[in-house]
Order: structure tokens, then sequence, then C-alpha cells
């Protein structure tokens, strides 16, 4: 009985402190609240339009304002009290689901309200996370931050599983603004969890404070990355990654539609699929406490195949073991990325450098989003993700390439990680 309590121990040793404690399990709530607003949102504009590029183009309104403005919320997450923020941002997102889910409610709502609403939570977002992302290392330190990121991506796995599921049968048997409010109302459980923090008890960053003009504060985190090789190489990968893999928001409901022909219900199976893979990675990856230069390899090289086979699959079993596939192959990539800035990045330049981090991951998907459903509508779904999934096999062949010319700072950086970690 003590090996198996011993490994829980481990697994979940970051809950040992109070302040991710309260984090961990609000989060858990309001993630499965996000997921459910985003399936309700991707089959809203499938209902009323029918068109890939509808869709497309919502994806792209969501996530243009990080595109322009996330960099700018690095800047603040190395400026501001991060709890109170994320305070004020969660609260603008409450009301954001609430009027979206009463335009649902009344039959009012038109397609140019979801391009408003979307665009709304993007400019959110944009600030909101990489406060989130920079506010992890203040609640358990840097001892147990491989640990705590992991738990994060199991949360937000874990609602990926169920969030799409629940939205699906509320869809299907209440109606599609059910999966809005509840949205709204899960975000009440994340502004308990900060208020009941306990701030003299964060692990603070003994930094300088940062100041002075924002545009150079800036260019400050682009000098710091690009002068990093072992950061550099992980932001070249995320760049194309985040770009043509990480449009998942419009790549399964499109697979779900046009291709696999299926209803709200497996709709969110498919979602929830990814999620099961995720859940998996994350666990695993929580339980080591560290993530490998070799599983982020295999990890790599699975959600590339694992995509061209989502391209090519006629059959909805198949798809879904392959989307269980893709969801551990993205948990162990982005998590491997996210701690290795972390853990090498100065505390004055983390929020800055995670900000480039987010823009690539999530930042890109405008212009991924546009070019998923434009292409789709055009050539069609299959061909369209074959293609995106050869434009992650060649980004992960110049992130190859470029590390390959930077053999020695990479055992250099190895090193000086290592040595931050223990």
């Amino acid at each position: 009985m003590a090996l198996p309590r011993a490994l829980v121990a481990r697994q979940f040793s970051s809950l040992s402190i109070f302040n991710y404690r309260v984090y961990f399990f609000g989060q858990m709530i309001s993630i499965i609240g996000t997921w459910m607003q985003t399936t309700g949102q991707a089959w809203l504009v499938l209902k009323i339009t029918g068109s890939p590029l509808a869709l497309g183009t919502v994806t792209t309104l969501q996530f243009l304002p990080m595109t322009v403005f996330i960099l700018f919320g690095g800047v603040v997450a190395d400026r501001v009290p991060k709890r109170k923020l994320l305070i004020v941002t969660q609260t603008l997102a409450l009301i954001q689901a609430a009027i979206m889910g009463a335009l649902v409610m009344t039959d009012t709502v038109q397609l140019w309200h979801i391009y408003l609403l979307a665009t709304s939570l993007g400019l959110i977002n944009a600030f909101g996370n990489p406060v989130r992302q920079a506010f992890v290392v203040e609640l358990v330190g840097k001892e147990q931050l491989v640990n705590a990121v992991a738990l994060n991506s199991s949360v937000f796995n874990a609602g990926r599983i169920l969030g799409p599921a629940a939205a699906g049968l509320a869809i299907g048997f209440t109606g599609l603004a059910t999966a809005f409010f509840l949205n709204a109302l899960s975000f009440v459980a994340v502004l308990v969890a900060y208020f009941m923090m306990k701030p003299q008890d964060f692990y603070a960053p003994r930094a300088a404070k940062v100041t002075g003009n924002v545009l150079r504060q800036v260019g400050e985190g682009f000098k710091y990355a690009w002068k990093a090789p072992s950061i550099l190489y992980l932001l070249i990968l995320m760049a194309f990654f985040g770009t043509f893999g990480y449009n998942f928001t419009v790549v399964v409901p499109l697979v779900a539609r046009f291709v696999l022909n299926v209803g709200p219900e497996r709709f969110g199976l498919l979602t929830s699929c990814m999620g099961v893979g995720s859940l998996i990675s994350a666990l695993a990856i929580a339980g080591t406490g560290r993530a490998s230069n070799r599983v982020f390899m295999l990890a790599s090289v699975s959600f590339v195949l694992a995509l061209a086979g989502v391209a090519a699959s006629p059959w909805f079993l198949l798809t879904c073991g392959l989307l269980v596939i893709q969801g551990m192959s993205n948990i162990a990539f982005s998590t491997t990325i996210n701690t290795g800035i972390q853990l090498q990045v100065p505390d004055e330049l983390r929020g800055r450098v995670i900000s480039i981090y987010q823009l690539l991951m999530a930042g890109t998907t405008p212009f991924g989003g546009w070019f998923t459903g434009t292409l789709a509508e055009s050539i069609g779904v299959p061909k369209t993700l074959g293609i995106e999934a050869a434009l992650c096999a060649v980004g992960l062949v110049v992130g190859l390439t470029y590390r390959a010319m930077h053999n020695r700072e990479f055992r250099e950086a190895a090193a000086l990680a290592k040595q931050a970690a223990a």
C-alpha cells in the first residue's frame, strides 16, 4: 500500500500547496464550461451557415486579438499583480458567455453577433493567457513547475473530454443556449478560487520591477529568445505546429460535418477523444515530473502522422483512435515547450517570452483557421488536412536542422535547465 500512496503523492505533488490546490479545482470546473462553449459555438455557426469558411472566420476573429495584443499581454504579466488581473479577465469572460447564451435563448442570434463576441473573447484571452501561464510558477515555485504545468494540462484535457460530451448532450436535448449559460456559471468557481488564495504564500520572483517603454520591453523578450538557441528551437517548432496543426476548433467540426457526416453527439465525442489522449499524456508527465527530449521527438512525429491519418480516415472509430494519439502527442509536445521556456528564462522576462510562445501556439490561429476554412471550401477537408500535416513535417525538419547547427549551445542549456530544476 505504501508504494501506491507514494506514486499518487508524486503524481499530484503540487496539490499539497494550498494556493495551487484551489486554483486547480477552480480551473477544473471552468475549463469544462469553456469546452462546452467552444463546442456550442462551432455547432451554432455550422447550423446558421453550413459553411466551413464561416467557421474558419469565427476562429480567425476569436484569435486575431491574441495575434495583435498577446505580446503586450506578456509585458502586463511582468508588470502587474497577476491574481488581480485574472479576476478582471475571468469576470469579463463570464459576461461574454452570458450574452451569447441570451442571444441564442431568445432566438435573436445572428452571425455578426458571433463574430463580435468571438472577437471580444479573443481580446480578453490576449491579456489573460500570458498572465495565467506565468502565474503558475508563483503558485508552486520552480521545483514543482513541471508537475503543475502537466496537471494544468490534465485539467484542460479532462475538460476537453467532459465539456464537448456535455455540450453535445445539451445541444441535442435542451438546446444550444444551455452550453453558453453553463460556461458563464463555471467562471464563478475560478473566481472563488482566486479570492480564496493567500497572496503571502506566493513564490514571488526576485526580479526588478519592470517599467519603461512597452515596445522596448516587447523587444527585450524577442531579443532574448533570438539569442538563446534552446528557446528559439522550441519556438520554431511551435510556429509550424501552432499555425498548421493546432486548428482543432476548425478541423474537428469540419471532419464531423463534412467527412464523417455525424450529429452533435458524435461531434462532441470526437473532441472528447482528443481530450482522452491529452489527459493520459498529461498525467504521465505529471507522474515523472519531467519531459525528456526523446519523448518530445516521439510526440512531434506522432502528431504529424496522426494528423495525416485523420486526413485519410473515412471511418468514425478510426478517426476517434487517431484523435486520441494526436491528443497524447499534443500535450507531450506543448508541455515540454512550456516548461522548457519557464525553467530557462529569467524571472523578469518570463511573461514576455511566454507571450511569444502563446502567440505562436494560439496567436497564429487567425491565419491557420482562415487557411483551413478557405482551403477546405475549395479542395475539401481531407486534402486540406493532408497539406497541413505536410507543413508540420516541414517545420519539424527545419527545427531539427537548426538544433543540429547549435548542438554545443543545446548541451550547455540542458545542463543549466537541469541545475535550475534540481
